[in-house]
């Protein structure tokens, strides 16, 4: 088994990311192994395959949305839906925790990328919520798991990779999001409720917010708040695709920098130039893991792996259990773009011959990934958090306990319950 180029490149992988090793680096390693101890395939495939996993029209849709997103934070648009945040949220136990989570699940409608929104509310938020008597651990804890709910509202960059792997329409991805997103939203307000109530962090303000204050506040939020409108609408009507939408999105970015007057041309190109490093680091993870992808599916490992879990496992409940807990491990180790590019083939297959709807499978799948984003070692928001708030990584897995309960719930709403997922769709008149 160990003369097998294919088990020699997996472990190569492993000792790889287990060194620290870049997850891109690790993958392209591992791809070039197996290419190097087969020397009958030529080595040109190895690049050709990395080249098409990035060349897939649907793929643009990231670039798109990223830009629109660094372009709304640049504009005033953040800052504007803060302000409406405070007046939805101000009389609620927790003050700016509920603040925070809710603009969090706005701005996850205007900009798909949750590292850029928890590294936007750590600078903007956490500091105030210091100011205000909230512990550096708590506020680090809520601006990152309320960065979770980002990948989950449309346009969601996880949702465009899931559905360009999977063959799985982008746009029904987008609307069933919805549910999970509001439903992890709804849940971090009522926590954070009773964790502020319990620790005595008092709300914003005490009393009513009256008419004339509600519109004030919406007033300037209302236009940035059309966009999810917009892309869903659009969508849903034909007016455009999923990957269109994207163009669509930073048009509009631009119309609102334009007559918010906050976008000057140094900061455009501040926006360009982040957008590129931004997709850049996207694409290159999504290129390697092309290549590793294809070396999987040569060695038939989706259909043995199908073949197998299916002779085995004889109920699709224990199926679904059994693949939270193994994305759950896998989260904590490959970053979750990686991972769905090498998974999602494997996965996939399988689940549609239990019969799970591919819509619910894959924002399971999304849902699993995003916890991974906040569990060591490989925790990315944690890390971008912590790193900007200062706060101890120890401190923060200490204080994310409850967090971490409140998601595993959360995950198993999603995965059981079909009416937080393809629900939405048959409200939308879809499915």
């Amino acid at each position: 088994m160990l003369n097998n180029p294919a088990v020699i490149a997996a472990i190569l992988m492993l000792v790889l990311l287990f060194l620290k090793v870049p997850v891109f680096a690790s993958v392209i390693s591992a791809t070039a192994a197996y290419f190097f101890l087969n020397p009958s395939l030529p080595q040109q495939i190895m690049a050709q395959r990395m080249f098409s996993g990035i060349e897939s029209i649907p793929m643009l849709a990231i670039p798109f949305f990223v830009c629109a997103g660094v372009l709304m934070n640049y504009s005033g648009v953040t800052r504007r839906i803060m302000n409406f945040c405070e007046v939805l949220t101000g009389r609620m136990n927790g003050g700016l925790a509920q603040v925070n989570t809710l603009l969090s699940t706005l701005m996850g409608g205007l900009s798909g990328s949750n590292l850029a929104d928890a590294a936007m509310e750590a600078k903007m938020l956490v500091p105030e919520m210091e100011r205000k008597g909230f512990s550096k651990e708590f506020s680090s804890v809520v601006t990152a798991v309320s960065a979770m709910i980002t990948p989950l509202i449309p346009p969601g960059i996880a949702m465009i990779v899931y559905g360009s792997v999977a063959n799985v329409s982008i746009g029904n991805l987008f609307i069933a999001g919805i549910g999970p997103g509001v439903l992890l939203c709804a849940a971090m307000l009522i926590l954070n409720a009773q964790i502020s109530k319990r620790r005595g962090y008092v709300p914003l303000r005490k009393t009513r917010v009256s008419g004339k204050e509600f519109w004030a506040a919406l007033k300037p939020a209302l236009l940035p708040l059309m966009l999810p409108i917009i892309i869903i609408g659009g969508i849903r009507i034909g007016a455009f695709t999923p990957t269109e939408a994207g163009s669509v999105a930073i048009i509009y970015a631009l119309i609102l920098g334009v007559i918010y007057k906050e976008l000057t041309w140094k900061s455009f190109l501040h926006c360009l130039k982040e957008t590129i490093t931004t997709t850049a680091s996207i694409m290159i993870i999504i290129a390697a893991a092309s290549g590793l992808a294809w070396i999987l599916t040569r060695e038939q490992i989706p259909q043995k792996l199908t073949t197998y879990i299916v002779t085995v496992i004889h109920n699709k409940y224990v199926f679904l259990l059994a693949v939270n807990l193994f994305l759950l491990f896998v989260g904590m180790l490959i970053e979750g773009t990686a991972a769905m590019i090498v998974l999602v083939p494997l996965l996939v297959p399988v689940a549609r011959a239990y019969g799970i709807n591919d819509i619910q499978f894959g924002l399971t799948v999304i849902f699993n990934m995003s916890i991974g984003c906040i569990t060591p070692p490989m925790g990315t928001l944690m890390f971008v958090t912590c790193g900007i708030t200062k706060c101890k990584i120890k401190d923060f897995i200490r204080e994310a306990g409850p967090y971490y309960v409140l998601l595993a719930v959360c995950l198993l709403l999603i995965t059981f319950v079909p009416w937080f997922t393809t629900g939405v769709l048959k409200i939308f008149g879809i499915g």
